[in-house]
């Protein structure tokens, strides 16, 4: 978005950085997860389609469907706010007036829910199925609302 963007990460996100900088350290790269041909650029849009295709979703998820999954999984089931989960994925204020004045960040409650992210993936990789939890109101997110 060409904007500076605070990410706040999960304890287990941390720890995927660390073993994907040990998978890259040898690089010289400033990305995360570089091109593989050439590894002073970031890994292409196709790498990732190509990954997703690898993993029998060929057709049925884009790298940006994550997104759209995380969003919707994030406020029917954990019970967080759309305007925090907006910020989270860097999305801005649909109108002028509110790009104008809101900059609000949701620092504190995006940290909680990032965690709650992860522990529910946790979940769903430890129970091989998707729990059966639907929360009407996310008791941490809620002492943000008032």
């Amino acid at each position: 978005m060409r904007r500076p963007h605070v990410v706040p990460l999960s304890r287990q996100a941390i720890e995927i950085l660390r073993e994907q900088k040990q998978e890259t350290g040898d690089f010289n790269t400033p990305w995360v997860f570089p091109s593989q041909v050439k590894p002073r650029d970031p890994m292409s849009n196709n790498t990732i389609l190509f990954a997703i295709g690898r993993l029998g979703y060929k057709g049925r998820m884009t790298g940006h469907g994550f997104r759209a999954l995380a969003m919707t999984t994030i406020k029917e089931r954990l019970g967080y706010r759309h305007e925090v989960v907006d910020r989270q994925l860097a999305h801005a204020p649909a109108n002028k007036v509110d790009r104008a004045y809101d900059r609000a960040q949701f620092l504190e409650e995006r940290t909680f829910m990032m965690q709650d992210w992860a522990d529910y993936l946790d979940l769903i990789a430890e129970r091989g199925e998707v729990p059966p939890i639907i929360r009407q109101s996310n008791p941490r997110a809620a002492f943000m609302r008032y």
